[in-house]
């Protein structure tokens, strides 16, 4: 099955759309493959931020409650079995 594209046209300030040009030669990529690498690399970026919030969040309901080490942990899971 052949994987349909969507073109997108992006504006760059001229010195940025230099660097660009420059890196699709160092990386030997053309344009449209790098921007698809830049794209999921942020994209992974993102979602290790949600994924590092998600885990100070988790640190904080933690302390509130005095669960502070993985014995804590422990006697919490195992308690109502």
């Amino acid at each position: 099955m052949k994987r349909r594209r969507v073109a997108l046209t992006v504006s760059l300030p001229p010195d940025l759309a230099r660097e660009f040009d420059t890196l699709t030669k160092d990386e030997a990529k053309n344009k449209s493959q790098l921007f698809r690498d830049m794209f999921r690399a942020y994209q992974q970026r993102l979602a290790e931020q949600e994924f590092f919030e998600l885990q100070r969040y988790g640190a904080r309901q933690a302390r509130k409650k005095r669960i502070l080490t993985e014995a804590d942990v422990e006697a919490l899971v195992f308690e109502n079995r």
